[in-house]
């Protein structure tokens, strides 16, 4: 099932998108309950009943989850080719470990970057000159866990969405961790909508990102170091994972940073994210007015 956050009218809803017939069913949820947007239906026996359709253009498609209750986790370098075009840019500081991480390397991403499918990334020159895009799947939990093992690992995924990990490489570079360069405003676009668990082949999807129409990214979730499973169990030892926390697994190789010369974003590139099954997540960069 495909689902989506959009508002229509000024009023936030979550209802099914139907592409083929180019509609949107809202489910019937109290608006106190859909302004959490996906959120609302996480943990429901059943789903709610749906509403009369609605045309997709008649809606604003907003991020799955326009307000994530509190960090998005983030995995680092998960992709061999990645992890070793990441380990020649000079901006890795974990690379005396070695290129590839012998354990998934987690970070986080304030709440405050996530903005949806087709709003503008702002780039800030005042604050940094080095603005990367990382294409990548993310994971929404579903069912609360702590010290979840690998193999009950899927049980608690309620189902998948896109992210764009946005990165100000300059800001990554000069600080050893890397909350700053990676939590700028706007710097986690998100969507255009969630699929559920059983609704694509999650260990063997296409992903690709685009700027300007020219394929930067190509690869697929089986090329992952360290699988869903494995992410789940790591980040869960000692740590509750909580329904509506987004996980994103980490991007593939054809980053900005992985070129010579680097090939930053500037203002007007638009970068297109596709991932087989999900859809497409294309933002537009701008630069940020005072």
């Amino acid at each position: 099932m495909r689902v989506a956050t959009f508002s229509i009218g000024g009023e936030r809803r979550v209802g099914e998108v139907d592409l083929e017939r180019g509609i949107i069913l809202p489910f019937d949820l109290p608006p106190s309950q859909a302004e959490a947007g996906i959120p609302a239906l996480i943990g429901r026996r059943e789903v709610p009943a749906r509403l009369s359709p609605v045309a997709l253009e008649r809606v604003e498609i907003e991020a799955p989850i326009p307000r994530p209750r509190r960090n998005i986790f983030c995995i680092g370098k998960n992709y061999h080719e990645h992890a070793h075009e990441f380990a020649r840019s000079g901006f890795d500081s974990s690379a005396a470990a070695g290129a590839v991480p012998k354990a998934p390397i987690i970070f986080s991403k304030v709440p405050e970057t996530v903005v949806p499918s087709a709003a503008p990334v702002l780039i800030d020159p005042a604050v940094s000159s080095a603005i990367d895009y990382e294409a990548e799947l993310a994971v929404i939990i579903g069912r609360p866990g702590r010290g979840i093992r690998p193999e009950d690992a899927f049980a608690h995924v309620w189902g998948y969405t896109i992210v764009n990990d946005v990165t100000a490489r300059d800001l990554q570079g000069r600080y050893s961790q890397w909350l700053v360069g990676k939590s700028q405003d706007t710097f986690c676009p998100m969507g255009p909508w969630a699929v559920t668990r059983e609704a694509i082949d999650i260990a063997d999807t296409g992903i690709r990102s685009y700027v300007n129409g020219d394929l930067r990214q190509d690869s697929n979730t089986k090329l992952l170091i360290f699988d869903i499973p494995t992410i789940i169990a790591t980040i869960s030892a000692g740590l509750t994972l909580l329904p509506g926390d987004v996980i994103a697994t980490g991007t593939p190789a054809g980053v900005g940073i992985g070129f010579d010369p680097p090939r930053y974003l500037k203002a007007g590139d638009v970068v297109r994210i596709e991932i087989d099954g999900i859809g497409v997540l294309e933002n537009r960069f701008e630069e940020a007015r005072p």
